[in-house]
Parts: C-alpha cells; sequence; structure tokens
C-alpha cells in the first residue's frame, strides 16, 4: 500500500483557514481516505512536510513560474535558484516586481502562462488575487525545496528510495470539471448556496463510484464523507480531489507521472493536465 497525502494549500494559514490535508492509502484500485487533517501555521506545515516517507502528495499551488516571465525578468533559470531568489525578495518585492512587470504588459497579454495552465484551465502563478497563486508558490515552493522533497522534472530529493517523499503539482478543479462545470465552493458565506451543495454531492458521488473519471475508487467512511459535502468552502473536497490526483499520478511514476515527455524544469507540470478521463453520466 502506497500512503497519499492531498493538501489544499492557502498562503496564509490560521485558524480559519487553514491548510487542509487529506490522507490515506492506495491499494488495489481504490483510495482509502484515513483522516482529514487541519493544519493552522506554517510549523505543522513544515512538520508535515517532514514525516517519514515513503508518500506520495499532490499540493495544490504552483511549483514553478512561467519561462516568459523570468527570462523578462533576468531572474535565475535553474528552480532552486529562482526560488531562493523569490524568497529573498520577500512579500513586498516580490508583489511590486510582478505588478510592475504586468502593467508593462500589453492589453489582453497581462499575465504570463505556463505550457500546462492552458490544459489546467489553471491561473497564472504570476496572478495576486483571486486566486493569489503567485503568493501560494512564493510560501510553497521554498518550503517544498527546504524539506528536501522529491519533485518530478524540479527536484531530486535527499530521502532515500525506500522513503521517497514525492510531491506532485495538483488542481483540483481540473479533476472537478471533469465531473460537473457547475461551481462547486465559495469561501464567502453569503455564496454557500443550494447549488454549491448539490455540485459538491455530485462530485463525491462520482468519486466514490467505480465508473469515475480517474478509474481510482475513493473509499472513506460517513464522517469524511459528510465534510466533502458540507464544507461550503471546498478546502476539505479539494484535498480529496488532490490525493486522488497524486495516486493517479503514483500509478503512472514509470512514464514521468502522466507529465509530458518534456516538462520546462521552471515551469513544472499540473498532473493530470491534458490527460483524457471519462465524464461520468449524470
Amino acid at each position: 500500500m502506497t500512503t497519499v497525502l492531498g493538501v489544499d494549500f492557502t498562503s496564509a494559514p490560521r485558524r480559519a483557514k487553514p491548510i487542509t490535508v487529506a490522507r490515506g492509502r492506495l491499494a488495489n484500485g481504490a483510495l482509502a481516505l484515513e483522516a482529514i487533517e487541519r493544519l493552522p501555521d506554517w510549523a505543522s506545515f513544515e512538520a508535515l512536510l517532514a514525516r517519514p516517507g515513503p508518500w506520495v502528495g499532490g499540493f495544490d499551488f504552483p511549483f514553478g513560474l512561467p519561462r516568459e516571465l523570468v527570462d523578462d525578468l533576468g531572474w535565475p533559470r535553474r528552480w532552486p535558484a529562482l526560488v531562493r531568489h523569490c524568497a529573498a525578495l520577500g512579500r513586498s518585492r516580490f508583489r511590486a516586481v510582478l505588478d510592475a512587470y504586468r502593467m508593462r504588459r500589453p492589453a489582453g497579454r497581462k499575465y504570463a502562462h505556463r505550457a500546462t495552465d492552458l490544459p489546467a484551465r489553471s491561473s497564472s502563478p504570476m496572478k495576486l488575487v483571486n486566486p493569489p497563486v503567485a503568493l501560494m508558490f512564493l510560501e510553497g515552493a521554498p518550503r517544498l525545496l527546504a524539506a528536501g522533497l522529491e519533485i518530478p522534472t524540479l527536484a531530486r530529493g535527499r530521502a532515500p528510495r525506500n522513503a521517497r517523499r514525492i510531491a506532485l503539482e495538483t488542481y483540483p478543479g481540473l479533476l472537478a470539471r471533469a465531473v460537473t462545470r457547475a461551481s462547486y465552493k465559495n469561501d464567502a458565506p453569503a455564496l454557500q448556496t443550494a447549488a454549491r451543495a448539490q455540485a459538491r454531492a455530485r462530485i463525491v458521488a462520482a468519486l466514490r463510484s467505480a465508473a469515475n473519471p480517474l478509474g481510482i475508487r475513493l473509499a472513506a467512511g460517513g464522517a469524511i464523507v459528510q465534510a466533502m459535502r458540507a464544507d461550503a468552502s471546498g478546502d476539505t473536497l479539494d484535498a480529496a480531489l488532490c490525493a486522488l490526483l497524486a495516486a493517479w499520478g503514483w500509478g503512472r511514476r514509470r512514464a514521468k507521472y502522466g507529465m509530458p515527455r518534456r516538462v520546462d524544469p521552471l515551469e513544472c507540470w499540473i498532473v493530470g493536465a491534458g490527460a483524457r478521463w471519462t465524464r461520468p453520466r449524470p
């Protein structure tokens, strides 16, 4: 059996909005979720990264930056050096540099994108609001690097082979959209509607079905299933979606975790982006 983590990330963890982790084990074509963990601060997230392996985790934040952005700004062209450079800038300077870069780009091309963003339909990693994925990169990537994790296409990792700790970039919306295009979450209480609750219930039902898009059935106890349905922010469900995507990637570890043959080593790749999955019947 393989331990699998799914991590719904935030750039500012706190008790009201913690980093949410789905933990389970993959065996016989099913991912059995064992626990949902809430990490309210950076210390608890760093402790998660330091847990002994073997494990594979799917993390919902961009691991890399667009090559176009890095080249235009003259930033380091090796991932570890790039991550250290951005971390040294700090939040305020990093934000200011991205704002200035965006302002001098032409209308309609304000944001540079990675090759993976188009097939994943994900936001540019230089976006600072709604969602602030640039800040998620700034807080997440340096911690992955410092923890010595193995990151396909980016870093070899420091753990022995029998205790590998593998981080994969995942995007829960990629899998959720394979079930329904309906909105299923919102942090604002006024927008936490019955329609979004129904969309979450539909996604959970599809994931628990043997005919779900990934071909990996999600198995979970009643309390976890209820939490995935009831959490209107979508954080619990997103963590489970990330865990399923990590499990899918792990099953393709001998084929570069399902990534294309060539992946830009500054940009990384969202696991499953560009893959063809089966949409379950209504």
